[in-house]
């Protein structure tokens, strides 16, 4: 039995766990991540075309959908717009080289975020976790709020578009708030990455994001010296040295 078979059997007792659908023509690139994800305690389904996955994403309801940027029948960009226009589901799309174009457009169509293909565990497991069962939706800080299902950032009820990492770098930052995290732990939490090679890559997105927020003079996001960053709650003063 393959893993596109076994997985049609499993629902409907898996609202304990977060339910992943990927929509993508290749078997054995869905075998091969559905088994990993499996694994992980995620319950996956897999279809090869844009007409069934819209069809298993009113049936399912899945916390997350996949979709291939070569997927036959509807396309991708059709499949997200298709979606979005019906459900908040976050919709990922798996590129590869040759897809800038498909990913621009799916991007446009309100598509999540785009994963590499062939997909990854380690970097599908964080949209995964944000939109389980158990996990919660808005996070906020002071005027910042961050819904994780979503994929949204408001600043004082202003829309903010963050990229993909600096998105999962704030949400890790202020699911931390008032606390010190090492560039350590970003590495290993935010990155997925057991040691970081060049100690500027966190601090240039940092920058970046509190560029973003408005953080003009580092009070949100501190920097504690030769340790990390710390997320402060506005009315907490702590000194950043």
């Amino acid at each position: 039995m393959t893993q596109r078979q076994a997985a049609s059997t499993m629902v409907g007792d898996t609202r304990t766990k977060p339910v992943l659908l990927i929509a993508d023509p290749d078997d054995a690139v869905v075998d091969e991540v559905a088994s990993a994800l499996e694994r992980e305690g995620v319950a996956v389904m897999g279809v090869p075309d844009g007409a069934q996955g819209l069809l298993q994403a009113g049936a399912l309801q899945p916390d997350v959908v996949l979709v291939s940027a070569t997927l036959p029948v509807i396309d991708a960009v059709e499949f997200v717009r298709a979606v979005r226009r019906s459900r908040s589901v976050p919709v990922l799309l798996g590129v590869g080289e040759g897809h800038a174009e498909q990913a621009v457009r799916a991007l446009a169509a309100g598509a999540a975020a785009c994963v590499a293909r062939p997909y990854r565990v380690p970097e599908l497991l964080p949209f995964i976790q944000a939109a389980s069962p158990e996990s919660r939706k808005i996070l906020a800080v002071g005027a910042v709020e961050l819904d994780v299902h979503a994929y949204q950032v408001r600043v004082a009820g202003r829309a903010v578009h963050l990229p993909l990492r600096e998105f999962e770098l704030l949400q890790y930052l202020m699911r931390n708030a008032d606390r010190t995290v090492t560039r350590e732990q970003i590495m290993r939490n935010v990155w997925h990455a057991a040691t970081s090679t060049s100690t500027n890559t966190i601090a240039v997105h940092v920058k970046r994001l509190r560029a973003r927020l408005g953080d003009q003079d580092d009070r949100l996001i501190q920097t504690v010296r030769g340790v990390g960053y710390r997320l402060v709650t506005p009315g907490i003063a702590e000194d950043p040295a």
